[in-house]
């Protein structure tokens, strides 16, 4: 499985900057494979992103803004939805992957 973070290298919003590099750098502190997909370079990926967004989750106006977050081509979700889970601490169920041991579980 790989999680794919479309971004958009070239933006102008601050807060989009940000939301970008606080899911990267969570998922590289943790060591979770992934893949970046910047959508401003490939016009196919960026269609693709949003094909592939849930109605749902599309914005009334607009396009979606990055990041969006897949799992292979399994929709998890926005920074807002990665936010929360991680506030909750389940990123990894947010992501489809399952947890790993904590360091205690493995000593035993």
């Amino acid at each position: 499985m790989v999680i794919k973070v479309y971004v958009a290298s070239s933006t102008s919003s601050i807060a989009v900057k940000k939301h970008q590099q606080a899911v990267v750098g969570f998922l590289e502190a943790n060591r979770i494979t992934f893949q970046e997909v910047d959508i401003t370079m490939l016009e196919e990926q960026r269609l693709w992103m949003y094909r592939n967004i849930p109605e749902e989750k599309r914005p009334q106006k607009g396009n979606p803004l990055p990041p969006q977050i897949f799992n292979q081509d399994r929709y998890c979700g926005d920074y807002e939805d990665f936010f929360l889970s991680k506030e909750n601490n389940t990123v990894f169920t947010f992501l489809g992957l399952r947890s790993r041991p904590s360091e205690k579980d493995s000593e035993v």
